[in-house]
């Protein structure tokens, strides 16, 4: 986490609205006064202050009935916040494998990182079924920093693990190949077919695992 970050936001308060927006799609000050109790006026101020600072900005959500509501989603700024496994000295050593070794070079050491890190998370994996399997990589997950969660909705697409940041999405911008690396971990852990589905807009990122319980 970037505590030079941390000291500009500098309040408990404006740090609990960034996580609160981290796992939504962007929330309004009303909305934000429910789950935080606190005074309107407050939560604007705050709000203001961190899309002054470049860590929020503004879009009109629409509404059923009546005009679009105005609600706040972070902007990209506001990733260096959160858990990060991978850093520009990681992409220098890729680009140098890349340099030393030919242009396959990075995705066989992507490959070979991915295939190890599957096999110890089958070893580990814990569950008779899909979902109890879905259950304890979720929470795996989470405690490496994907802000993951197991939802089971039939309504709304299905059983699935929905994760809210990536530590590496760095990584993942530079070589989109971890995308499928992540996917087949997913399949090989849950023993079943598994599609990635991630979704990019600001600030904003989604990434769902969908499968069949």
């Amino acid at each position: 986490m970037n505590q030079r970050l941390i000291a500009e936001i500098g309040r408990t308060q404006r740090l609990e609205i960034i996580n609160s927006l981290k796992r939504t799609r962007g929330m309004s000050v009303n909305e934000l006064v429910e789950k935080m109790k606190m005074s309107y006026m407050g939560i604007k101020q705050h709000c203001l202050t961190l899309q002054r600072d470049g860590y929020l900005d503004t879009w009109r959500r629409p509404q059923k009935m009546g005009r679009p509501e105005m609600v706040y989603r972070l902007t990209r700024r506001s990733h260096d916040l959160f858990h990060a496994d991978s850093h520009q000295l990681t992409l220098d050593l890729l680009k140098s494998a890349e340099e030393i070794y030919g242009p396959n070079a990075p995705e066989k050491l992507l490959y070979s990182i991915f295939e190890k890190k599957t096999a110890a998370l089958k070893a580990r994996a814990k569950g008779d079924t899909v979902a109890e399997r879905a259950k304890w990589l979720a929470n795996v997950r989470d405690g490496e920093g994907y802000m993951s969660q197991f939802v089971y909705n039939h309504q709304d697409g299905g059983p699935r693990i929905f994760e809210c940041h990536s530590p590496i999405l760095n990584l993942l911008d530079r070589y989109p190949i971890v995308g499928r690396l992540e996917q087949d971990m997913f399949e090989a852990v849950l023993r079943t077919k598994v599609r990635r589905q991630m979704m990019r807009n600001s600030g904003l990122y989604e990434c769902a695992f969908h499968f069949a319980a």
